[in-house]
Parts: C-alpha cells; sequence; structure tokens
C-alpha cells in the first residue's frame, strides 16, 4: 500500500475577517477542490502552540491511564458522546467525547484537572474556528451564501479523544473499521504515530501521512447530504503501526439533535438528482444503534437514500 500526499492548504494566515480577499480566495478555491476530490485535506496551521500541542497530547494518556471503571462514567444525554471501547472488532481501540471540558474534567479527577480544562477549551476553540471557515469556503463556492446563518446554526462542536494502543502478539491492528463521520466536518490532529488510510473514490486504500502541526479536515455524510453530493465524505480507517500508542484528538460539529439535514432547493436540478430524503439527525443516529447497521458504511444510503 502507497502513501497519498493529501492537498495541503495554509490556514495560519486566515480568519473570517479576510473573506473576499485575494488570501481567502485562493484558499476557498483549494478548499472545494480537495473536498470535492478527496473529502479531506490537510491544513497547516500554527495556531495550536508546541507547548499547548504537549500539554493536550500529556494530558490525553494521562486520562486514557485512569481505571477504565472512571472512564465509562463519561455517559452524556445523546448516543454515541461518551465512553466508547473494547468492542471485539476492534479491542485495541478507546474513545472518550468531551461536550464540555470542565463537566467532564470533574467526573473524571475527583477535584477536576484546571489544565486539562483550560487546554482542551483552546484548542477546542481555534479548531471550531477552523471549521466554520472551511463551511463558509464550501458554502461561498456552492454560492449559497443565503444560507449561511442557518447552516452554521445546524451543528455545535463536540471533542472526541482517541487511544490506539499498540497491539498485542497474534491480536489484530485494525484500530478503527472502515467507514465515513456521520457528522458535517471532522478535524483530526495525531500525536506523532501514524495509523490513517483513505479510501479514494475509485476504492484504493492509501496511508496518510501529516506533519505534528498539521491536522487532517474530513467532510462528512451530513454535509455530503447538505450538498447533495457536491462534497465527498471521506472513507477512512486506522490500522496501527510502530511501538507506540497513537492518540488522537477529534473537533467535530456535528448536526444538533434536533435538526433535520436537508440539501438547499439550489443544489437540486435535472443534473443532480436528489441523493437523500430530509432526515431527522437525532432519528439517523437511533437507526445506527442497530447492531447490524452500527458499522454499515451504507447506513445513510439505507435510512434516507433515494431510490432511483
Amino acid at each position: 500500500m502507497g502513501f497519498l500526499q493529501l492537498p495541503t492548504i495554509l490556514f495560519s494566515d486566515i480568519s473570517k475577517k479576510d473573506r473576499g480577499t485575494l488570501i481567502w480566495d485562493s484558499a476557498k478555491n483549494q478548499v472545494f477542490k480537495a473536498l470535492q476530490e478527496y473529502g479531506c485535506f490537510e491544513a497547516s496551521f500554527d495556531g495550536v502552540s508546541p507547548d499547548l500541542r504537549e500539554s493536550v497530547f500529556a494530558s490525553l494518556k494521562q486520562l486514557f491511564d485512569l481505571p477504565l471503571e472512571t472512564k465509562v462514567r463519561n455517559v452524556p444525554d445523546k448516543i454515541f458522546n461518551g465512553y466508547i471501547g473494547l468492542a471485539e472488532e476492534v479491542p485495541i481501540y478507546e474513545s472518550l467525547g468531551i461536550e464540555d471540558p470542565e463537566i467532564f474534567s470533574n467526573i473524571m479527577w475527583p477535584d477536576g484537572n484546571r489544565q486539562f480544562c483550560d487546554s482542551m477549551q483552546a484548542y477546542t476553540k481555534m479548531l471550531t474556528e477552523v471549521d466554520e471557515i472551511v463551511r463558509m469556503m464550501v458554502l461561498e463556492s456552492l454560492n449559497l451564501e443565503k444560507h449561511m446563518d442557518e447552516h452554521m446554526e445546524l451543528t455545535s462542536s463536540l471533542v472526541r479523544v482517541n487511544k490506539y494502543r499498540m497491539p498485542e502478539k497474534d491480536e489484530s491492528d485494525m484500530g478503527l473499521l472502515s467507514h465515513a463521520d456521520k457528522n458535517v466536518v471532522t478535524i483530526l490532529h495525531q500525536n506523532e504515530v501514524g495509523g490513517l488510510e483513505v479510501q479514494t473514490k475509485d476504492e484504493e486504500w492509501f496511508k496518510v501521512k501529516f506533519s505534528p502541526n498539521s491536522f487532517v479536515v474530513m467532510a462528512g455524510e451530513s454535509f455530503n447530504a447538505w450538498t447533495n453530493g457536491r462534497i465527498h465524505a471521506a472513507t477512512h480507517r486506522v490500522v496501527t503501526s510502530g511501538e507506540k500508542d497513537r492518540f488522537t484528538i477529534g473537533v467535530f460539529s456535528v448536526p444538533k439533535w434536533e435538526k433535520t439535514i436537508k440539501a438547499p432547493e439550489e443544489m437540486v436540478d435535472e443534473e443532480h438528482p436528489l441523493l437523500f430524503n430530509p432526515f431527522h439527525f437525532g432519528d439517523f443516529l437511533q437507526f445506527l444503534c442497530k447492531k447490524e447497521i452500527v458499522n454499515d458504511k451504507f447506513a445513510l444510503k439505507k435510512y434516507c437514500g433515494v431510490s432511483v
């Protein structure tokens, strides 16, 4: 299996106030092209300082070293937002969802953890801005500016932190099964241990390498449905390698439970017939809980795909 060099787009000097400038338009064209072709790209962004990055990843090791009975206390109101781990198919994978860093740290540690809380809040704030910039650029590229406010209000942010421990002898190195994220946009950061693999549109798998100062930005199935297929949802998996545990942190823009995902009428025409019927995101997540569906890469199509 070869390596795939994703398009690398510079985000260090871009903010929302740059809309309409040459630097914004140049990045916008690159973002839209990459999400159409690959469903993902590498964002070069120096807003997260080396000190903050080091603090975040050190805290992840400390977090996952906590006893299992502590980690399973992370039980938010919404499914898929809490502790995930020890699945038979991927026993080397553990994950924790963080809706509110302060509430989360008070659950995990008896006296809270101020450093963890502050690091996560700073980290999330910066990457949430990158998420918003990416989505603004896509909507501008599709001439959907009049839907901007409605689209941004569709989601809230969720942080997921993940650990992929080194597999034991004769244990599978599969860290995460093949899937596309169900949300709108994912921004992923990893420690120096690789493992991410992405499937291209012609169904070839490639390993992805990205630098410690970069992030992988991925479009999810909700964005694919909302744009009526104009944006490709990246199918990916994790296959571990090396001699160290792999830690990642992802910032997800997730449709709010009560929201309906519906492609704007401008996205539907003779050349682009409707791909998905409007769907209520919370109901779709409930559908995903079915044992025979949870790992099905065609779950959304089965749930609300339009029959041709």
